[in-house]
């Protein structure tokens, strides 16, 4: 066992308990944020709850990982789960004093948990091995699904805990949020400690005496240019950006559509509870063929996989009233984006050099989140025109782009970090 690998295996447990906490934190605080806007602003604008959280946590990806790359990732995740405390705190605020504007801010601010969250996987991934490095990725995304299951059963009690200290009752759930936040910067700040040959700030940092100069570490948009000469970062990027956007294009209309035909709310919080478990559940099933099989090949039965879950959308849609069909449809499709982003990301982690790793990371998961709020945007009007069968044929022809960077990607083998390209 090499001497790092207690320590390693350490690091992993801290980031799959943050990220258990985080989950709890952005689970909690979103099961409410559109009643929450559609209270204080009306309901023309309750769906700005949701895209104002993505945007933040696309706005905070590049800053958090290039904190990371200076600093390293104890000190970027710690920022940024306590910045998303104060956006909890802001939501609270707006809440007591009724401003709409207020809580558009606070909503932002409380988005960049996600990005933490999201970086956290990255983190997993620093000094393991190629053999585990899928699996150590898988965990830590994993550790999602308790926080994401738990944040939205706590709705009712949050909203007797506001009760109890005089504030309004759809703020209570952030009051959880804030505490779970507080805690995970707590775990990530005082405990965890990268180890060797992770991202511990010193990319960029002149080396010691009498050692080989290294590379100073790149910006975003340096990292993005790198990837784009690449075939298989190049593919990585793209499919991350792909998959989340098809994954969201198709669930946030999907409550819609169920509603149209005439569903009930207990059946729409049945399909997303399974859609949210295919995204999270079999995660460490991933990683494990991540490392068995490789990460392109994964990665292309995950573009399958969403393939087939837009078809079975479509079969559902066009079936009329079909419950079973549609939550089946919602866990392909959960699974096709957990096999996707495990297999990505890990192939991020092993073609990147140590220079333009941490920030490519970030800006991959800046250009995830932006994918994810203009899937959003584009949703509803494409559901409007054309019902929930066009909704899963626009998500379908989302897929071409990353089949053809497949393509590139499956023709070259992973480059090692070592050689620059």
């Amino acid at each position: 066992m090499p001497q790092h690998e207690p320590t390693r295996r350490r690091a992993v447990a801290l980031l799959a308990l943050s990220n258990v906490l985080g989950g709890i934190g952005v689970a909690s605080g979103i099961a409410v944020g559109a009643l929450l806007a559609e209270r204080l602003g009306g309901t023309a604008v309750a769906g700005l709850a949701q895209a104002t959280g993505v945007l933040g946590a696309a706005v905070a990806a590049v800053p958090l990982a290039t904190l990371a790359t200076r600093r390293g990732r104890r000190w970027s995740l710690t920022l940024g789960y306590t910045v998303a405390l104060l956006g909890a705190g802001l939501v609270v605020t707006a809440a007591v004093i009724g401003s709409f504007l207020v809580l558009l801010l606070g909503l932002g601010t409380f988005g960049v948990a996600q990005a933490a969250n999201l970086q956290s996987r990255y983190a997993a991934a620093d000094g393991a091995s190629a053999a585990t490095r899928a699996r150590s990725i898988s965990v830590v995304l994993w550790a999602t699904t308790v926080g994401s299951v738990a944040g939205p059963n706590l709705t009712a009690v949050g909203e007797r805990a506001a009760s109890e200290v005089g504030i309004p009752g759809l703020a209570g759930p952030y009051l959880f949020s804030a505490l779970a936040f507080a805690l995970a910067a707590t775990v990530l700040g005082v405990f965890f400690r990268p180890v060797d040959g992770a991202a511990d700030g010193s990319a960029g940092q002149p080396p010691p005496a009498g050692t080989a100069s290294a590379p100073r570490a790149v910006g975003a948009t340096a990292a993005l240019r790198w990837a784009a000469g690449h075939p298989v970062a190049r593919f990585a990027v793209g499919l991350i950006a792909v998959a989340h956007a098809v994954m969201v294009m198709v669930m946030v209309m999907t409550p819609v559509h169920m509603q149209h035909s005439g569903m009930s709310l207990e059946l729409v919080g049945i399909v997303i509870s399974v859609h949210v478990l295919g995204m999270y559940a079999l995660s460490p099933v991933f990683g494990w063929l991540v490392d068995r099989r490789g990460g392109v090949a994964v990665a292309v039965g995950g573009i399958l996989v969403l393939l087939a879950a837009t078809v079975l959308g479509f079969v559902a849609a066009a079936s009329g009233e079909s419950p079973g069909l549609t939550a089946l449809a919602l866990t392909v499709l959960g699974l096709g984006w957990s096999a996707s982003l495990i297999s990505a990301s890990a192939l991020l982690t092993e073609v990147a050099p140590d220079h333009v790793r941490v920030p490519l990371q970030g800006a991959t998961d800046a250009a995830m989140s932006y994918a994810g709020a203009a899937a959003a945007a584009l949703a509803g009007p494409i559901l409007a025109a054309g019902w929930f069968r066009a909704v899963n044929v626009a998500a379908a022809l989302l897929l071409v782009p990353a089949a053809l960077l497949a393509v590139g990607a499956a023709r070259r083998p992973a480059a090692t970090p070592a050689d620059g390209r």
